[in-house]
Order: C-alpha cells, then sequence, then structure tokens
C-alpha cells in the first residue's frame, strides 16, 4: 500500500480537484430544488394531500392568499379606511405578475381590524410570487399608529424564504469555522487543520451536487436536510479525519518512511472508520421506510453526505498527508522512536478509577441518565408553521392581529370537500360538530363542493386539531369515505400521525440495522446488545434534557413532530460510531492483553481522540442553534448536546464500566476476544500512543 500511495498521491488529488469543479454549478443550485411547502411533505393518502389536489383544479385554485390585514388598537378611522381603499386599487392599479383581483374587504365587529384577500398564483415560480408579495407590502406599510401586514400562505412563504436566504452560506462559513478553531485547538499546528478542512470542504461540494441530482430527479429536499447536510457532512468527515490522523501520528514515530507510516495507519484504521461510515449511512437509509417524504428525503441526503465525505477522506486526505510530509505537524513534529508527550494520563486515571468499582460507576451513570430522561414525559410536539418563525415577521404578527379581532379559526379555514349531491348533508354533520364556529361558505370545484369552515379555536391549537379528528370519524360514520377535510389545521393532523407512525417503524428498525452491524464487527452479542441500550439510554437522557431547555430557557411552544426521531437517527448513528472507534481498539486489545487490561488501554489510547471527535461534532451541529428557524435550532442543541454526553460521559463511563464489569461475557458467545484472557493481572502496559 506504501507503493501505492506513492505512485497514486498526484492523480487522487487532481481527480477530486477535477470533480469538484465539474460538478461546483450543480452544488450551487441546490436550493433551487429545496421545497418548504407542507403538502409536498405529506403522503398522498392523506385527507390534506387530497383536498389540496382538488382544489387545485379549481379556477386560481394554484395560488396562493396573501391577506392584507390593517389594525388599529383604538379601532380604525375614517382616514384609515380611506387609505384602505386607496391602497386597494393601486394595488390594481400596478397590475403585479400573477396577483388576482382583490378580495372583499371584511371589517371586524370591534372595528380595530380590516382583512382583504389577494389570490397570487404561484404557476410562474417561487421568485415572481416572492416579488409580489414584496411589492404588496411595499404598498402597505405603517403610518401614524396604524398597523399593515400581510400575512397569508403567500406571506408566510415570502418570510420563510426570506429567513432561509443565506442561511446556507452562512451555516457554511459558521460551521467551516467552528472546525478550524476546534481542529487548531486539536493539533497546536498552524498548518495541519487545513488538511481536513479542505478534505471535507471539498466533499460538502460534492455530495450538494449529488443531492441536487437527486432533488431535481424528483427526490424530497427540505430546507432542514439541506442544512443538517453541511453540519453532517462537516462533523463526520472531521471525525473520521481525526481517526486517521491519529494513527499517522502513532505510525511516523515507527516508520521512517512517511508513506509506509500511512499506509498501516490505513489499514489499522479502514475497518472502524468503514464500520462507522456504514453504520450511520444504514440507519439514515432507514428512513425510506418513513411515510413523512420530509423524513423519507433526509434518509437518502444524508446518506450521500456521510458516503462522499467518507471517500474524501479515505482517499484525498490520504493523498494530502502523503504529499506533505512530517511539517505538517509543526511544531510538534513525530520523530521515529520519540516518545510523545503523555496526555493519556488523565485518561488512564479515568480508567483506573472505574476499574476499582465498575459496578457502582455504571449503576450511578445510568441513574444520572435515567432521571435527565424523564423531562421527556413533559415534552410537547405543539410547535406549528407560525411558531417556528421569529415573532417579528409579518406574517406572524397579521396572523396574531386576525385572531385577535376575528373568530380565532378565521386566519386558517377548514376545508371540507364532498361529492356535490352529499353537500347538505356534509353541511349539517359540520355545523353539528362541537368546535366549529360556522360554514362561511361553498363553492363547486366540478362534481366535488368544497365546504370552507372556520373554527373556534386557533387554528393550530391542540383544541383545535382535536375538533379536526372529530369531523373526520363524524364524517366517516355519516357520508363515508369521500369526505375530506383538508387546510392548514389537518395538515398539522396528518403530519403529526405520519410523524407518530414514522417514530412507532423507523426507531426500531434502525435499532435493529445497528445491532446487527455491531454483531458482525465485535463478532459478539451481548456486547452489541449493552452498547445498543447505552446509546438509547444517552438519547433518551440528552433528548429529555434539550426538551426542558427549549420549554424553561428559551420558551418554545414545543418541538417539531419530525424532530424527535431526527436527534434519535443521529445520535443514535454517531453514538454507535463512538462504541466502534471505542470497541474496535478494545477487541485489538483484548486479543493481547485480555478483556480487563484490554478494555484500559483502549480508554487510554482512544479517550483524546474520541473526546476531540465529540467536540468537534458537536460544534458542527452547534453551528445549528443560532439560525433564526426553531427545528433547526432544536436539532442542533439536541445533537450537540447528546453527542458531548455520549463522548464524554457514556463512551469514558458507562461503557468501560459495563465491559469491566462483565469481562469476557461481553463477548459471548465466544469467550473471549482473542487468545489472552481477561484474568490477566497488573497494570496495562504504557501505551505506544498517547495523542
Amino acid at each position: 500500500m506504501g507503493t501505492a500511495l506513492r505512485r497514486g498521491k498526484w492523480p487522487v488529488l487532481v481527480c477530486w480537484l477535477l470533480l469538484a469543479v465539474a460538478l461546483g454549478s450543480f452544488a450551487n443550485r441546490l436550493t433551487s430544488v429545496e421545497k418548504t411547502d407542507e403538502m409536498s411533505f405529506l403522503p398522498r393518502s392523506s385527507q390534506s394531500t387530497q383536498v389540496s389536489a382538488v382544489l387545485r383544479t379549481a379556477p386560481g385554485g394554484d395560488a396562493l392568499d396573501a391577506v392584507l390585514v390593517y389594525h388599529r388598537d383604538s379601532g380604525l378611522t375614517a382616514t384609515d379606511r380611506q387609505r384602505l381603499d386607496q391602497e386597494r386599487r393601486r394595488i390594481v392599479a400596478l397590475r403585479l405578475p400573477g396577483a388576482q383581483q382583490p378580495g372583499p374587504v371584511h371589517v371586524a365587529p370591534d372595528g380595530t381590524t380590516a382583512v382583504y384577500t389577494i389570490a397570487v398564483d404561484r404557476k410562474a415560480g417561487d421568485d415572481q410570487l416572492k416579488d409580489t408579495v414584496k411589492a404588496l407590502r411595499e404598498n402597505a406599510a405603517d403610518r401614524d399608529g396604524l398597523q399593515v401586514r400581510v400575512t397569508g400562505a403567500a406571506g408566510l412563504q415570502l418570510d420563510h424564504a426570506e429567513i432561509f436566504s443565506g442561511v446556507g452560506t452562512t451555516l457554511l462559513y459558521a460551521t467551516a469555522l467552528v472546525v478550524a478553531v476546534l481542529l487548531l485547538l486539536t493539533y497546536r499546528s498552524p498548518v495541519l487543520w487545513l488538511l481536513p478542512l479542505f478534505t471535507v470542504g471539498l466533499g460538502l461540494r460534492v455530495a450538494q451536487a449529488a443531492v441536487y441530482g437527486y432533488g431535481s430527479n424528483g427526490g424530497t429536499v427540505s430546507d432542514l436536510s439541506a442544512g443538517i447536510l453541511t453540519v453532517l457532512a462537516f462533523g463526520a468527515g472531521t471525525d473520521y479525519a481525526l481517526l486517521l490522523i491519529s494513527r499517522y501520528r502513532e505510525e511516523l514515530r515507527v516508520h521512517a518512511d512517511r508513506h509506509e507510516a500511512l499506509a498501516e495507519a490505513l489499514r489499522r484504521s479502514v475497518g472502524a472508520i468503514t464500520a462507522s461510515a456504514g453504520t450511520v449511512v444504514a440507519g439514515m437509509l432507514c428512513l425510506l421506510a418513513a411515510e413523512l417524504n420530509s423524513d423519507r428525503g433526509l434518509g437518502p441526503v444524508a446518506a450521500m453526505g456521510v458516503t462522499v465525505v467518507y471517500l474524501v477522506t479515505m482517499t484525498l486526505l490520504p493523498a494530502l498527508l502523503a504529499l506533505f510530509g512530517r511539517w505538517l505537524f509543526w511544531p510538534l513534529v513525530p520523530r521515529v522512536g520519540a516518545v510523545a508527550a503523555n496526555r493519556t494520563a488523565l485518561w488512564a486515571r479515568i480508567g483506573a478509577t472505574v476499574a476499582k468499582r465498575p459496578r457502582t460507576v455504571w449503576a450511578g451513570t445510568a441513574a444520572v441518565l435515567l432521571v435527565m430522561a424523564a423531562a421527556l414525559l413533559g415534552a410537547s410536539t405543539q410547535l406549528n408553521p407560525l411558531n417556528e418563525f421569529p415573532s417579528s415577521v409579518d406574517a406572524v404578527t397579521g396572523q396574531k392581529l386576525i385572531a385577535g379581532s376575528f373568530p380565532a379559526g378565521a386566519s386558517a379555514p377548514t376545508s371540507v370537500v364532498v361529492p356535490s349531491e352529499l353537500a347538505a348533508r356534509t353541511i349539517a354533520v359540520v355545523e353539528r360538530t362541537p368546535g366549529v364556529n360556522e360554514v362561511t361558505a361553498t363553492r363547486h370545484i366540478g362534481q366535488r363542493t368544497e365546504i370552507i369552515t372556520v373554527l373556534g379555536d386557533d387554528p393550530y391549537s391542540g383544541r383545535a386539531l382535536a375538533t379536526v379528528r372529530t369531523l373526520r370519524s363524524r364524517l366517516a360514520a355519516e357520508i363515508g369515505s369521500q369526505a375530506w377535510v383538508g387546510g392548514p389545521t389537518a395538515t398539522q393532523v396528518d403530519t403529526r400521525a405520519a410523524a407518530a407512525r414514522d417514530d412507532a417503524v423507523i426507531a426500531p428498525l434502525v435499532l435493529g440495522v445497528i445491532l446487527l452491524i455491531l454483531m458482525l464487527l465485535l463478532r459478539a452479542v451481548l456486547g452489541p446488545l449493552l452498547l445498543v441500550l447505552t446509546v438509547v439510554l444517552s438519547f433518551a437522557a440528552a433528548f429529555g434534557t434539550s426538551t426542558a431547555f427549549f420549554d424553561h430557557v428559551m420558551g418554545y411552544a414545543g418541538i417539531n413532530p419530525s424532530i424527535p426521531l431526527y436527534v434519535f437517527i443521529f445520535l443514535v448513528a454517531l453514538g454507535v460510531d463512538y462504541n466502534i472507534f471505542l470497541m474496535h481498539r478494545v477487541r485489538e486489545e483484548s486479543a493481547q492483553h485480555g478483556t480487563r487490561i484490554g478494555m484500559l488501554r483502549a480508554l487510554e489510547g482512544t479517550g483524546g481522540v474520541i473526546t476531540s471527535a465529540g467536540v468537534v461534532l458537536a460544534g458542527t451541529f452547534a453551528a445549528l442553534a443560532v439560525l433564526p428557524f426553531v427545528p433547526l435550532a432544536e436539532v442542533g442543541f439536541a445533537v450537540a448536546f447528546g453527542v458531548l454526553l455520549d463522548a464524554i460521559v457514556v463512551r469514558s463511563l458507562l461503557v468501560p464500566a459495563l465491559v469491566l464489569d462483565l469481562g469476557d461475557a461481553v463477548w459471548w458467545p465466544r469467550r473471549s476476544a482473542g487468545r489472552a484472557s481477561s484474568t490477566a493481572t497488573g497494570d496495562p502496559s504504557p501505551l505506544p500512543v498517547t495523542d
């Protein structure tokens, strides 16, 4: 392999550079295939999707409503009403692209608020829709205590787009900066940190191009998954680089030829890195079994990202390391026969402490994690399209003004669609349903009739969701399966139902796949079972603590229904990464020294690199937590906290204590990991690896 590295480093470098240049334009177009419409995330069989499909066949059905809201706390004056009429006429005169004729003006009973609706055709594309809504906002601005807002589906879409405009670049720079700083602190070299950063950055560009191809050919790419791609690629790729460079540094103290040192480092680390990447990819691909398109789409997006950074780390990074040689590590250049500064004393002390009372350590650690997990009992999933934005955006403010003056459900009516011959009976059922305020209008769409219904509660509240469920049950019993309930509230009902189904199906599937991989890697049954249990416990503790933080510190309304599954997938798959790094070394050391000493040597040898990898990965996900979009912030914080908890507590205390307590039984049904027995006594001999 040393000869191959010597001859192949330049061709590998050139090939990756050419590939990145060739695919760069496709990577730049990733945002063009991102989807933000919740309806595109739901399965076709859901009632919300079926209603939406019917409504789109109506004249102007492929349009989004822009709702203009005029509000004065003390009541609208004659001047305010005159201004409303003038601006309404001006909008007609402007002939904005895609804007249809304004609807009638509705004044609230308390006289403080007036609204009218303009449907904006979206057939011409998102850019035209955004430009039209911007023009509406410019035409109507606050003045002398009169508040004017543009809300509705069109306003929400514009606010969503503006919040995410530039987020990709900001997130990329923030993530790269975090990784750069952490690599500088890890290597204490002014040069070495550039190689992992360059390698992973190039891999990300190739991955983004691949994801663009996936999205442009019918795959679902949400703005959430696009953001996750960036942090996952940087985090996972940097972790793999840390493990490889750690082994390379060790081998440089043994081999005079850097190519031979690198070949040996690759040979000794490729198993753990490949198993780690394979586990993450397999876990992500389990999302293909999801019902929500947004969940299903995240699987291939994340899998492509991890696969590309794995390939680039195992090919381009070795080529760069071979090209530049030992001086990359300056000022701490590893020389043949040199003894590195002893940085493993801390991990040796931790191992010795755990070894004295392993059962006490694992029982106490597990008890603390269970207490942290208890916060899950109070978790709320009431985050909705309004409270996932900053409260200052126009669309959110406008919806609140409407809700304060009109019936609570007026800001987002519910649509019931039935065959026209069943309309009269259906209206009677709708009006008798508790929680329904009134039926405001009907319209014929082909052979069907839409019954526009206003609920009595906030359309995104738990009570409104319950009303829709009750309405659907009554319609199914009295009208039949041809009666469908759609609209914003029904969309939330369907989203939550699909998310709950995905949680129930995918979580066990992921655990089963990961358990199988661990069994094949460690060639044991009991050990992998315990490792999976530690990862699940770590997830529960991290997510429980995170939900309490969101509620009591950040003041979020709850968590997005898809967030538990996302956090579970990332923490379980990435947590198993550290299990693999540690237990791969335990198995290697145990074959020579027995399980007990092998565990202590493995902890001493990998404690530093696993902790560094955990800090880097947590830092990349933490970059999501500063974005002005609650679901991304929730994923970022929960995964960052969970990764740190897993790397520092679970991998340093819980897993070593369990292995030390069980001894050779951890390899059951095999008797031991190799030739030596765990009955070997004495302190572990000093490690040649001290980085």
